[in-house]
């Protein structure tokens, strides 16, 4: 098995190989730890800190999984005001984070403009940002760019095309593929990932998930488990499996060694350990959520989400200690990923 994973690391992955995997239990201890050693090797032991502001939750689309879907009439819908945003990401700036991460349902009421004088006013304060705000017209992110976003995040679920066009009523899978292949063209660090446990989804529709992710050369891969949302059409589904979201962790690091992959707030809502069982299994950041209260609660893409409540600043100290705890080092730089041949 081992000889297996160095060869799979090494040369083109069948999609076959994956599906063999990813539906076998038998290896999934040996999966996981070559995962880790993977890690360390080209990643290192720093794990990078990035501050998420959910700034709305407004959303036009209709993803049939999503709390945030347009026609979810039972969540209370906030957006913040540009100064609003700023003092929050002054806060974190001030508190040595290197990554602010913007982050909203595809809200339109922040205009291009909006958006590129928010990203001008956040760079002067010395940090990285990574929006991941939905799918905008290709010259919005251009012009994004120009003002000094360095990353962008549009997880692309599911790469099952049937299935990612069951699931996103007014969207292909064809259409985000152009949209990511784009943003990497502009010069942006690009985020993609999946859901694991999604219905209708097996082993061989993650495989694909991991080829996309192979082929696009993600360099931010957000995995985490499908929790369905009680106000969704997929309300009695029966959602994403601890051990198996790990295992599709572990093998996007294998494939794809220098990706910064998080441990997702997701993984933490499923099982009290899940972020340090990620962050065990190949994950190198984990990404705090720094939305300030009143509007914490209500950044509903899926129920039991952790840190709700919470003072909305603790979540820093609280992953700092993580890291110490798992005797790792919180990283100290921006994070960028590092391609090695």
């Amino acid at each position: 098995m081992l000889e297996m994973l160095k060869k799979i690391q090494k040369d083109n992955v069948t999609l076959e190989v994956l599906e063999y995997l990813i539906s076998t239990n038998k290896y999934d201890n040996e999966i996981l730890s070559f995962a880790d050693e993977i890690r360390k090797k080209y990643v290192g032991d720093e794990i990078h800190i990035r501050a998420i502001i959910e700034f709305s939750n407004y959303c036009k689309m209709d993803c049939l999984y999503c709390g945030l879907r347009a026609p979810n009439n039972k969540i209370k819908r906030y957006r913040m005001s540009p100064d609003e945003i700023f003092r929050r990401a002054k806060l974190i700036s001030e508190k040595n984070i290197k990554t602010i991460v913007l982050q909203s349902g595809e809200d339109p009421y922040y205009t291009t403009e909006i958006i590129e004088k928010l990203i001008k006013r956040i760079k002067s304060l010395n940090v990285a940002i990574t929006l991941s705000i939905g799918e905008r017209d290709f010259k919005e992110y251009k012009i994004w760019k120009d003002a000094g976003a360095d990353r962008y995040l549009m997880r692309h679920e599911t790469a099952d095309e049937e299935l990612y066009n069951n699931l996103h009523p007014h969207d292909t899978f064809e259409n985000r593929k152009k949209h990511l292949f784009k943003l990497k063209e502009l010069g942006y660090e690009v985020g993609a990932g999946c859901m694991v446990g999604l219905p209708g989804q097996g082993a061989r529709e993650l495989a694909k998930d991991l080829l996309f992710l192979k082929e696009l050369d993600s360099d931010m891969i957000g995995i985490g488990p499908f929790i369905p949302n009680p106000n969704t059409p997929l309300k009695n589904a029966k959602g994403g499996d601890l051990k198996l979201t790990l295992k599709i962790i572990a093998l996007a690091r294998i494939l794809i060694p220098t990706a910064n992959i998080p441990a997702t707030t997701a993984m933490g809502s499923l099982h009290p350990f899940g972020r340090q069982m990620a962050l065990k299994s190949g994950a190198n950041v984990i990404m705090p959520n720094l939305t300030p209260n009143p509007y914490r609660p209500h950044y509903t893409l899926y129920p039991n989400k952790i840190c709700l409540f919470e003072v909305d600043t603790s979540c820093i100290e609280c992953v700092k200690g993580m890291i110490k705890d798992l005797k790792r080092k919180v990283g100290q730089t921006y994070g960028f990923r590092v391609k090695v041949s």
